[in-house]
C-alpha cells in the first residue's frame, strides 16, 4: 500500500539575510515573519494534515542537528538526517530517497525546500494531494510550478508543453530555463507556457532512485554501498566517510534536465522563497506607510517602504528613512537601501 512521505530540506546557510540570518542560525530557523514560528516550523505544520510527524524527513547539516531537534520535536530522530558536507540537492534527496524506500518501498515522496513562503495552506495541500495522487501511478516525476505574477529575474522557470494551463492541471515539462534577464522574464510571463521553478518535487521512492541510478551513478554508487550500513549504529561513519565523495550537483542538472518524462502542475498558494529583504517586505504585515516590522517594536516617524527587524533591542526609534533595511542581530547592526540590498553577501564577508 502506497503511503506518503515528505522530505524538507533544511541546509542552507542563509547569506542573504544578514545579519538576521547567519551560518549559525539560517533563516529556515528563525521566526523571520514575527509569527512566533519559524519557516521551518510552518513548512512542517503544513504538512501535518497529509502525513504523520513520523513521516517527515529532515535533512539538514550536522551543525543543525541540534536546532531542528529543539525546534521539532515531533519528528523522530532517527528521521533528521545531518550531511557531513554540503553536496547540493540531488545527494541531499538521494540519500533520504535511499533510507526511505529500504523500510518504505511503496512510498510516494514530496521533497521540498524548509525556508519558503505559502499563504494559502489549503490550497498547497490541494495541490500536493493532485500530484501524490498523479506520481504513485507509475514511473513519473512531477514538479509544482508557481504561476508568475510579475517579470521575476530572480527565479528559475519551468516551461510546459503546448498552451497556458489552469492549477492543478498535469502537464508535461517541455524544459527548465535559468533565470532570465528583464526582458525575458517578460516575454515568460505573457507567453502563459512558463511557471516559476519552486523546488516542490513528488514522486515515489522507487521512481527517484531509479532516475538518478540513471542519470546520476556516481551518486547513487555512493548511496548503495552507504545503504548497507542504513538503521545500524555504523550508519553515522559510514555517512561521514562516502557521503563527501558524492558529485556536488543539483536535483535539476542531475535528473530533471536529463530525464524525459517530467510533468508540472500549475500552482498558486502565495508562493515566495523569500530569497531576499524586498521579498520580505512584501510579504509581511504592512502599516499604511508601506512600513514592515518584525521583532521587537520599532518606532517608525516619517518613515515608508521600511522592513525593521530587530532582535535584541529594548526600543527602536527611526525617523525621516524611505526604502531602507534596518536589521539588527547579536550586535550586529544592517542599514541598507532596499534597492542595494544585493550588496548585503559582500558586506558580511568579513563577519
Amino acid at each position: 500500500m502506497t503511503e506518503s512521505h515528505v522530505v524538507i530540506m533544511a541546509g542552507g546557510i542563509g547569506s542573504r539575510f544578514w545579519p538576521m540570518s547567519t551560518e549559525d542560525c539560517p533563516k529556515q530557523f528563525i521566526d523571520i515573519l514575527g509569527t512566533g514560528k519559524t519557516l521551518i516550523q510552518m513548512t512542517v505544520e503544513r504538512f501535518l494534515p497529509i502525513c504523520p510527524a513520523s513521516n517527515i524527513w529532515i535533512v539538514t547539516s550536522e551543525r543543525y542537528g541540534q536546532t531542528v531537534k529543539a525546534q521539532l520535536p515531533q519528528i523522530p530522530d532517527s528521521n533528521i538526517l545531518t550531511e557531513p558536507a554540503a553536496r547540493n540537492t540531488a545527494p541531499c534527496i538521494a540519500y533520504a530517497c535511499w533510507k526511505i524506500r529500504m523500510h518504505h518501498p511503496d512510498a510516494n515522496v514530496v521533497v521540498c525546500p524548509s525556508d519558503a513562503l505559502v499563504t494559502d495552506p489549503q490550497e498547497y495541500r490541494r495541490i500536493i494531494l493532485r500530484a501524490l495522487e498523479f506520481s504513485a501511478q507509475g514511473d513519473r516525476i512531477v514538479t509544482i510550478g508557481i504561476k508568475p505574477s510579475r517579470p521575476e529575474t530572480g527565479y528559475g522557470y519551468i516551461e510546459t508543453a503546448g498552451g497556458t494551463c489552469s492549477s492543478g492541471e498535469v502537464v508535461k515539462v517541455s524544459s527548465f530555463r535559468e533565470k532570465p534577464d528583464a526582458a525575458t522574464a517578460q516575454e515568460y510571463l505573457e507567453s502563459g507556457r512558463h511557471l516559476w521553478n519552486a523546488g516542490i518535487f513528488v514522486w515515489t521512492a522507487e521512481t527517484i532512485c531509479k532516475a538518478i541510478t540513471r542519470w546520476a551513478p556516481q551518486i547513487a554508487g555512493v548511496m548503495d554501498t552507504m545503504s548497507a550500513d542504513f538503521y545500524t549504529p555504523k550508519e553515522k561513519e559510514t555517512t561521514a566517510r562516502l557521503f563527501p565523495t558524492c558529485e556536488k550537483i543539483s536535483i535539476d542538472y542531475a535528473v530533471m534536465e536529463k530525464s524525459p518524462d517530467i510533468y508540472t502542475i500549475p500552482a498558486d498558494f502565495g508562493w515566495s522563497d523569500l530569497g531576499t529583504w524586498g521579498s520580505l517586505h512584501a510579504n509581511m504585515k504592512r502599516d499604511a506607510d508601506d512600513n514592515a516590522v518584525a521583532g521587537v517594536s520599532a518606532e517608525l516617524h516619517g518613515c515608508s517602504g521600511c522592513v525593521v527587524h530587530t532582535d535584541s533591542l529594548k526600543r527602536v526609534i527611526i525617523e525621516g528613512l524611505e526604502g531602507y533595511i534596518v536589521a539588527e542581530k547579536d550586535g550586529r547592526l544592517l542599514i541598507c537601501r532596499l534597492s542595494e540590498e544585493q550588496k548585503i553577501r559582500d558586506f558580511r564577508k568579513e563577519d
